[in-house]
C-alpha cells in the first residue's frame, strides 16, 4: 500500500505531464520517464476508447481536432525525452529513454492499425464539404495512408507480428545508435610529442591539452568527437597519425574496432530483416518500396536512375578533381588523404586558410549574422532570454517575433561538442504548432550542433564548413517555427515528404557563400574585422574544389541506401558489405581499404529516418539550387521572393502536393541544372 501510494504522489507531480509551458529541464529526471508515458497512455487509451464510443457520425470537428489534441499532448511529454538521452551522455537517461520507448512504440502502431479508428476516419472524409481547407483535407488523407501503412486490414495475428517488429525495430535502431556513440567515446588516442601534431590549428591543440588534463595525463588527448577527428583530417601533416583517426572513425561499432564491445553488425542484420518483413506483411516488395510511400518519388526506378544520372553528370568532373589532387600530392591518393591535401591545394592555388579563415567567426558573430539575415528576408527577430531554463549551462533560449514584435515560436541552441553527446548536427521539434478550439501553442525547436567548445578566451571559431552546417539547420528550423499550421500532425516539417525535408536547410546553405551575408556574420577574433572582400574571392574561388568528389560520396551513400533495403535477400549474410563494394565499384573513385565498415556507423540510415531515403539529401538539394536560382534572378535579399518562398514553402507543412507548392513558388517544375552549375559541373 505504501509503494501505491508513492508512486500515485510521483505521477501527481510528475513534471514530465506538466505540459502548460516549457520543458522543466530542472526538475525532470530519468525516474520521471516511465511513470508519465505509463500514465498518459493509459489515459488516453481510455479517451479514445469514449470518442470512439460517443461519436457515431464523426466529422473533422467531432473527431480529427480532439485526437490532433491527445498526438500533440504526447509529443511534448515525450520530446524532452527524447532530447535528453541525446544530448546529456547520461546513462540513466538512455535507460530511461530505452525502458520508456517500446510503450510508446506500441501505442503509435496500436492506433494507426485501430480499425474503429480508420473507419471513423473514412466518415470524416466522405463528409468534408467541397470547401474544406487543404489542411483538414491533408491532415485526414495522410491518416488515412498511415493506417494502410501500417496494417490496419491485416488479420489480427498479422497485426501482432507488425506491432512485435516494430518495438524491436525502435528498441535495435536505438542500440545501434548508442552503440556508435559508446564506441566513439570509448577511443583516444594519447600524444606526448607535439611534433606529430604539427599542422593542427591553435584551438585543436588546446582542446586535446585539455582532455588530457581532465584524464590526469600529460601532452595531448585526441577522442573521436567530429570537431577533433575533422583538425585532424584536414590539418595534421602526420600521414600515420591521419590514418589512425581514420580506421578509428571507419570501425566505430564494428568487429574492426580497437574494442568490439559495441559492434554494430548483429544490429544491422536485425534491422534490414525487420523492415523487409514489415513491408511484406502490408503488401510491398520491399522496404525501399515500403519507404517511398510517403516521399516525393514515385519509385526505386526513378530514384536509382536520378542518383546515375547526377553519377554521370559529376564522374568527369570527379575524376579530374582527383587527378589534380594527385599530381599536387605527387602521390597515390588514399582516403585520409582527401581532405589534406584539399586543404592544401586551396591555400596553395587560392591562398586560402581554413585555419586563417575560422578567425572570422567567432560563433557569437555568425549567429548574429544568421539571424540579422532571417530579419531581413523574413521579418523576424531572434531575442535571447537567459532566464528560461535548459539541460547544460552552453544552451541558450531564443524568442522569435514577428515584424510587428509578436512571438511566433521559440528555440533552444545547443552548439559545441562535448562528451557523451550524439555527434551531428539536428533540429527537432520541442514543441509544434497548434490551434485547435481557439487555444494557439507556439512551436519549439531544439537546434543542435557540435562545434569545438570555447577555449579558455571563451571564443569558438567556426570554420567555413561549420558556418554552413550553423545555416543548414537554421533552415531546418524557420521550417519549424515560420508554420501557418494549426493541426500538429502537419504542422512544420511534420507531414512534409522525408525527400523534401531538406529544401529549407539546403537552401539556406546558398547563403554563406554570399559575400554581403559573410560580412554580416564575421568579426576577426583579434580586430574585429569583418570578412574582407579578398578573402571571400579567395574562398568563393575555392567552393568548386572537390565539389564533384564531394557530389560522388553522397551519390555514393544514397544507392548504397536504397539498393540495400530494394534488394534485401534474407539467405545472404554478406550482403551489407558486398553491396557496399558493388556500389563503390560502380560509382566510387576512391578506394577503400578492407577495414572500412561504414554501414556499421551509418546512423542516418539504420538509426534515423533516412532508411531508404538518403538519396533525399540529392534529391531536395536539386529543389534548393534551383530555388535560390530565384533569388539570384530577383537580388538574394528580395523581400517579394523571400515572402513567395515563405507562403508556397515554409508555412504548409504537409497541407498541400509538395510539387504543386513548388511549382507555385518557382512557376516551374525543379531542374537539376543550377545544382550542377552550383557544384561546377558542366551542364550538358
Amino acid at each position: 500500500m505504501l509503494r501505491l501510494k508513492r508512486i500515485s504522489a510521483t505521477l501527481m507531480t510528475n513534471p514530465l505531464l506538466d505540459t502548460s509551458s516549457l520543458p522543466r529541464f530542472a526538475d525532470i529526471s530519468p525516474e520521471h520517464v516511465v511513470p508519465a508515458l505509463t500514465q498518459l497512455i493509459a489515459e488516453q487509451r481510455r479517451k479514445l476508447d469514449e470518442l470512439l464510443a460517443n461519436t457515431p457520425d464523426p466529422d473533422f470537428d467531432s473527431l480529427v481536432t480532439p485526437l490532433e489534441e491527445m498526438e500533440h499532448e504526447l509529443s511534448r511529454v515525450w520530446s524532452p525525452v527524447s532530447h535528453l538521452q541525446g544530448v546529456l551522455g547520461s546513462r540513466a537517461w538512455r535507460d530511461a529513454y530505452n525502458e520508456a520507448l517500446p510503450l510508446l512504440t506500441e501505442y503509435g502502431t496500436e492506433l494507426s492499425q485501430n480499425a474503429r479508428l480508420q473507419q471513423a476516419y473514412a466518415k470524416v472524409d466522405e463528409r468534408l464539404p467541397a470547401d474544406a481547407s487543404d489542411a483538414k483535407r491533408s491532415t485526414v488523407a495522410l491518416a488515412l495512408r498511415d493506417f494502410r501503412l501500417a496494417g490496419v486490414d491485416l488479420p489480427e495475428s498479422d497485426k501482432a507480428r507488425f506491432r512485435e517488429i516494430m518495438r524491436k525495430l525502435a528498441a535495435t535502431q536505438a542500440n545501434f545508435e548508442h552503440n556508435v556513440q559508446d564506441s566513439s567515446d570509448a577511443w583516444s588516442l594519447h600524444v606526448s610529442d607535439q611534433h606529430e601534431l604539427d599542422g593542427l590549428p591553435r584551438q585543436a591543440l588546446a582542446r586535446a591539452a585539455a582532455e588530457a588534463r581532465k584524464r590526469d595525463r600529460d601532452g595531448w588527448l585526441l577522442t573521436l568527437d567530429y570537431p577533433t577527428y575533422h583538425d585532424v583530417m584536414t590539418h595534421a601533416g602526420n600521414r600515420s597519425l591521419r590514418e589512425t583517426l581514420y580506421h578509428a572513425w571507419v570501425t566505430r561499432a564494428s568487429e574492426q574496432a580497437a574494442d568490439t564491445s559495441w559492434d554494430n553488425s548483429e544490429n544491422i542484420d536485425a534491422i534490414l530483416a525487420l523492415r523487409h518483413e514489415a513491408a511484406k506483411l502490408v503488401s510491398f516488395n520491399n522496404f525501399a518500396e515500403y519507404s517511398l510511400a510517403t516521399k516525393m518519388a514515385d519509385s526505386t526506378k526513378q530514384v536509382t536512375g536520378f542518383l546515375l544520372a547526377l553519377a554521370a553528370h559529376s564522374r568527369a568532373a570527379a575524376q579530374k578533381e582527383l587527378a589534380e589532387l594527385r599530381e599536387f600530392a605527387g602521390m597515390a591518393i588514399e582516403p585520409w588523404d582527401i581532405s589534406y591535401w584539399l586543404e592544401k591545394f586551396k591555400q596553395e592555388k587560392y591562398s586560402l586558410s581554413n585555419d586563417v579563415l575560422r578567425q572570422y567567426f567567432p560563433v557569437t558573430s555568425v549567429v548574429k549574422g544568421l539571424f540579422d539575415l532571417a530579419g531581413t528576408l523574413y521579418g523576424v527577430t531572434m531575442e535571447s532570454n537567459p532566464s528560461i531554463q535548459a539541460w547544460h549551462d552552453d544552451v541558450r533560449y531564443y524568442t522569435v517575433c514577428d515584424h510587428e514584435g509578436q512571438a511566433i515560436g521559440s528555440f533552444y541552441a545547443d552548439l559545441f561538442a562535448r562528451s557523451g553527446k550524439r555527434t551531428g548536427a539536428w533540429v527537432d521539434g520541442c514543441v509544434n504548432r497548434k490551434n485547435l478550439n481557439g487555444q494557439p501553442t507556439l512551436p519549439v525547436g531544439y537546434l543542435v550542433c557540435n562545434f569545438a567548445p570555447p577555449d579558455n578566451n571563451h571564443r569558438s571559431l567556426l570554420t567555413h564548413d561549420d558556418v554552413v552546417t550553423l545555416f543548414h539547420e537554421f533552415g531546418h528550423m524557420l521550417h519549424h517555427l515560420l508554420t501557418r499550421i494549426d493541426y500538429p500532425s502537419i504542422a512544420g516539417i511534420n507531414g512534409v515528404p522525408w525527400d523534401a525535408v531538406e529544401l529549407p536547410s539546403q537552401f539556406m546553405e546558398n547563403f554563406a557563400w554570399s559575400q554581403e551575408v559573410l560580412e554580416q556574420c564575421s568579426s576577426h577574433a583579434e580586430t574585429g574585422e569583418s570578412l574582407p572582400p579578398e578573402l571571400f574571392a579567395k574562398l568563393e574561388s575555392s567552393r568548386h574544389a572537390g565539389s564533384a568528389l564531394a557530389m560522388i560520396r553522397q551519390i555514393e551513400f544514397g544507392l548504397y541506401d536504397l539498393r540495400l533495403h530494394a534488394e534485401y535477400d534474407a539467405n545472404d549474410s554478406s550482403a551489407v558489405l558486398d553491396m557496399l563494394t558493388e556500389v563503390r565499384d560502380e560509382v566510387a573513385l576512391i578506394q577503400h581499404p578492407y577495414y572500412n565498415r561504414m554501414p556499421h556507423g551509418f546512423s542516418h540510415i539504420f538509426a534515423g529516418g533516412y532508411a531508404a531515403g538518403y538519396y533525399s539529401y540529392k534529391w531536395a538539394e536539386v529543389l534548393a539550387a534551383d530555388a535560390f536560382d530565384a533569388f539570384a534572378e530577383a537580388g538574394i535579399f528580395d523581400r517579394d521572393t523571400a515572402t513567395r518562398f515563405r507562403r508556397e514553402i515554409l508555412e504548409i507543412g504537409g497541407s498541400r502536393d509538395f510539387m504543386d507548392a513548388y511549382v507555385a513558388f518557382r512557376g516551374r517544375k525543379p531542374s537539376v541544372d543550377a545544382l550542377l552549375r552550383q557544384s561546377g559541373i558542366a551542364v550538358r
